[in-house]
């Protein structure tokens, strides 16, 4: 399965790095492919060589003006002109997205692909990897919006919550059919 991972670039601390090594060791050992930001730094390069060392591939999605920054063994790097095209390959390359702990970036892919998919334009599954609670208060604001009546469908329909990697990968899995 492709996997589109959306995370922060940024170097963090063991909380989050230590759980996103070992959902990246899953996904890896599991011969999922890694459809990421293509990014050589911070968490998102913590994920790419847990997978890549695990037996996973990497498919990088970069933009332009960070192309530099671009992992040099990726198994695939495509360069996009701007952020809009960036996000719109991600999707298109993956069967199923994983949002795990970043920042603005991260939040703006997250709120853009389950804009998508309440509008129907996919219907990929989303999974809020919710490592260290990082997620607790989107997702009492996703739940707000629903009971309030913000929400055309059941926010279950949308995203699932997965508490660590095993509960995400375990869902992603299951919703594709592999056993």
């Amino acid at each position: 399965m492709n996997i589109c991972v959306f995370l922060s670039a940024a170097d963090l601390d063991d909380r989050y790095t230590r759980p996103a090594r070992e959902f990246a060791e899953l996904m890896g050992r599991g011969g999922h492919t890694l459809v990421w930001g293509g990014s050589e730094s911070g968490l998102m390069k913590v994920v790419a060589d847990g997978v890549q060392e695990s037996g996973g591939r990497l498919v990088g999605v970069s933009v332009d003006f960070m192309a530099a920054l671009a992992r040099t063994d990726a198994d695939e790097m495509v360069i996009a002109r701007d952020l809009a095209e960036r996000k719109a390959l991600l999707l298109e390359k993956a069967d199923a997205v994983v949002i795990m702990v970043g920042g603005m970036g991260t939040l703006d892919e997250a709120t853009e692909i389950l804009e998508l998919k309440k509008h129907g334009r996919h219907d990929k599954p989303v999974v809020l990897l919710n490592t260290a609670g990082f997620y607790d208060g989107l997702r009492l604001q996703f739940q707000r919006m629903e009971d309030e009546g913000f929400l055309p469908l059941p926010l279950t329909d949308l995203v699932f919550f997965a508490k660590d990697g095993v509960g995400a990968l375990a869902y992603l899995e299951e919703w594709s059919g592999i056993q």
